[in-house]
């Protein structure tokens, strides 16, 4: 089509040379005004919350899985597996995400211990994830920078909606955790983790290779599954709340700017989905001030929500927003959802692409 210039999602193609030519890449980030106090004030470190939350994490996790053993073998198991996994493989993805941060709790040591258990929760190495988290927030979704893009354009919607159940992610991430383990790193990993970190990466990828082989060795022993129930395969069918909320994160908008209002979206979630979440569903909020922790970013929610495009009120509202926008990004890729400013909000900093405004209001 006239005026699209294919996107090349490598971190080491033509998008990649395009971002740093033109900017994009390492850019100054469009940020709310907020007081230098208010700031300091949330972004207040604090073990408290994090270690109440951890301990019902955990509770949780445990609790079910007991259940789960006590009624393995019956029908009784499967309510209690069921929690297991979506406590397993989806609330591990915001524990991860905000220890990774170092956000969750005041003390360090505590961040690391929760942010490698999370890591191998959900199968991903914990340094080249750091690093890669590093970019995605350095570089949010600059195609051929940011390597956390989770819906490519075009879009392609079998393989999104196979998110939902695991089987990607499971069929990507342990073949890449025994790649690594024997100690090849893709250019694309080479491109955002450090040389001097890259021997860590093959270290810790080795680290989880034995606890699934361990785990693989006492299923066959005791001729049973639920070794593996409880070690690995929640990665597959606990998922998918994991998925129902991470798609809206970016899903839909603009890529290649510079202001998080237009490529993130804030949404109203209930309790347990913000509980599971850590918060994460205030992302916009979380974007321009990544170091203020998940427990606080209600507040500032409320700082600054008058300088933010509405929030969906609900992940039903924001999927049937979504839907539209990626049936027509079938057929033009450049087409988007532009995010609608309130009048007390500052206007865009800098312009879309000639092509990107054009798409946005067809």
């Amino acid at each position: 089509m006239a005026g699209t210039v294919k996107r090349d999602y490598s971190l080491v193609g033509e998008s990649t040379r395009r971002a740093i030519e033109t900017g994009l890449a390492s850019a100054k980030w469009y940020h709310t005004d907020v007081s230098r106090k208010a700031i300091k004030e949330l972004m207040q470190r604090s073990d408290g919350p994090a270690i109440r939350d951890t301990i019902i994490w955990i509770v949780a996790i445990l609790g079910s899985a007991a259940g789960g053993i006590y009624f393995w073998g019956t029908w009784w198991c499967v309510p209690f597996f069921f929690v297991y996994g979506v406590l397993y493989g989806s609330s591990s993805d915001s524990r991860w995400h905000e220890c990774g941060h170092g956000t969750a709790f005041r003390t360090r040591w505590m961040n690391d211990v929760v942010y490698q258990i999370a890591s191998f929760m959900l199968m991903r190495n914990p340094v080249t994830w750091r690093w890669s988290h590093a970019r995605h927030h350095t570089d949010t979704i600059i195609v051929g920078r940011d390597a956390e893009i989770a819906v490519m354009r075009p879009p392609d919607l079998l393989r999104t909606a196979l998110a939902f159940t695991g089987i990607l992610d499971f069929r990507y991430s342990l073949p890449a955790l025994v790649r690594q383990a024997f100690g090849k790193l893709t250019p694309d990993e080479k491109s955002y983790v450090p040389e001097m970190e890259q021997h860590k990466a093959v270290i810790a990828a080795r680290w989880h290779i034995v606890i699934y082989i361990a785990t693989i060795a006492v299923a066959l022993y005791t001729w049973s599954w639920l070794p593996l129930v409880l070690i690995g395969v929640p990665r597959l069918y606990g998922t998918w709340h994991m998925v129902l909320t991470g798609l809206l994160q970016h899903i839909g908008l603009a890529d290649n700017v510079v202001d998080h209002r237009l490529n993130t979206r804030t949404v109203y979630m209930n309790p347990i989905s913000r509980f599971i979440y850590w918060n994460m569903n205030y992302h916009v909020e979380h974007h321009m001030f990544p170091m203020v922790p998940y427990h606080a970013l209600p507040r500032l929610h409320e700082l600054i929500k008058h300088d933010l495009p509405e929030p969906n009120p609900s992940m039903w509202h924001a999927y049937r927003e979504v839907w539209p926008v990626l049936l027509r990004q079938l057929k033009y890729e450049d087409y988007f959802l532009k995010r609608e400013l309130p009048l007390t909000a500052r206007p865009y900093r800098g312009e879309f692409h000639e092509v990107n405004m054009s798409a946005a209001a067809e």
